[in-house]
C-alpha cells in the first residue's frame, strides 16, 4: 500500500515538525524569567482493521489475532510543565520569586482583563503604581492597584506578600501600603499562554483562587530573587536530535512509498 505508506510517514513528519518547533521555542526561552517549558504529546490514529481479533474464519475457528494496519500519528496536545525553576538572587528589592505554587494577578488596562504570571520583575511606573514588567509596558499588579507614595526611601516585600515602605529615611517607621496575593487553579495546564510571560483563564483551567502567600497551599514570596526558566538545555538538545532522526526516518519511508508507487505505475503487461 504505497499510498498508505506516504500518508502515514507524512503524518509522522508533520508531528516531528511540531515537536521540533516546540523544542526550538523552549531553547529560545532558556533565559526568560519564569518561563515554563512545553512538551508535545502524540497518539496513534485509527486503524484499518482488515480482520478483527476473535472473528471466525470459514472453519468456525476464532482468530487469535487480528490484522490492523495503522494510518499514522498526530499531535494531541502541547503540555506545559509548571515545575518550579531555580531561584536566582538579584538583590533588587522589587524582584520577587514565587517559592511554590501560585501566580501573580495583574490587570490589563487596555482589555479590562486579568492575566496571571510567575515573572516577578516588578517596577514602579510614572504614576507610582506597582507594575509587572517594564515601567513602559508594565501592567498593574493585583486587582487593587498598589500605589507607592512619594518620598519613599525603600520598598520591602515580605514572604507573606505584604508591601512595606520606609519614608523619609526613618527605618523604624515601616508602613504597609498593600498586600500581594497569589492565584492558584484547579488545572493550571488549562491556562492559555498569551505571551509576555502571561497566562489567561479558560474553561479548562477554572477560575482563579486568590489567597495570601503561604495560605491554603500557595507558595511564599522571596524578595531579591527571580525564578529562572525550567528549561534544561541538555535534555532539549538530546530530544532535538532524537526528533530530527525520527523526521529523517519518516522522510525515508515517504521516499520508499514513492518508489513503490513508481514501480506499480511502470509495470507493463
Amino acid at each position: 500500500m504505497p499510498f498508505q505508506t506516504i500518508y502515514s510517514s507524512g503524518t509522522g513528519m508533520l508531528g516531528m515538525e511540531k515537536k521540533l518547533n516546540t523544542i526550538a521555542h523552549n531553547l529560545s526561552n532558556v533565559e526568560t524569567t519564569a518561563f515554563k517549558k512545553q512538551r508535545v504529546n502524540f497518539e496513534d490514529l485509527y486503524y484499518d482493521n482488515l480482520r478483527y481479533p476473535g472473528s471466525q474464519d470459514i472453519t468456525g475457528e476464532f482468530a487469535a489475532t487480528g490484522i490492523a494496519i495503522g494510518v499514522g500519528t498526530r499531535v494531541t496536545s502541547v503540555q506545559t510543565n509548571f515545575s518550579e525553576g531555580s531561584l536566582s538572587e538579584t538583590g533588587r528589592d522589587l524582584d520577587i520569586a514565587i517559592a511554590g505554587e501560585g501566580f501573580l494577578q495583574v490587570s490589563d488596562p487596555f482589555s479590562d482583563q486579568n492575566f496571571y504570571t510567575r515573572s516577578g520583575n516588578l517596577s514602579v511606573n510614572s504614576n507610582g503604581i506597582l507594575v509587572v514588567g517594564s515601567t513602559h509596558t508594565g501592567r498593574p499588579i493585583s486587582a487593587e492597584q498598589i500605589t507607592i507614595p512619594p518620598g519613599v526611601q525603600k520598598i520591602q516585600i515580605s514572604d507573606d506578600g505584604g508591601v512595606w515602605v520606609v519614608q523619609d529615611g526613618n527605618v523604624e517607621a515601616l508602613q504597609q501600603i498593600g498586600q500581594l496575593q497569589l492565584a492558584t487553579f484547579v488545572n493550571p495546564e488549562g491556562l492559555l499562554r498569551v505571551g509576555e510571560n502571561m497566562y489567561r483563564v479558560t474553561e479548562s483551567s477554572g477560575e482563579a483562587i486568590l489567597n495570601d502567600p503561604g495560605i491554603n497551599g500557595t507558595g511564599t514570596l522571596k524578595a531579591g530573587y527571580l525564578e529562572m526558566s525550567n528549561v534544561a538545555p541538555v535534555i532539549e538538545l538530546i530530544d532535538m536530535i532524537t526528533s530530527q532522526r525520527a523526521y529523517e526516518l519518516n522522510s525515508k519511508s515517504t521516499q520508499t512509498g514513492d518508489q513503490m508507487l513508481q514501480t506499480v505505475i511502470s509495470i507493463k503487461r
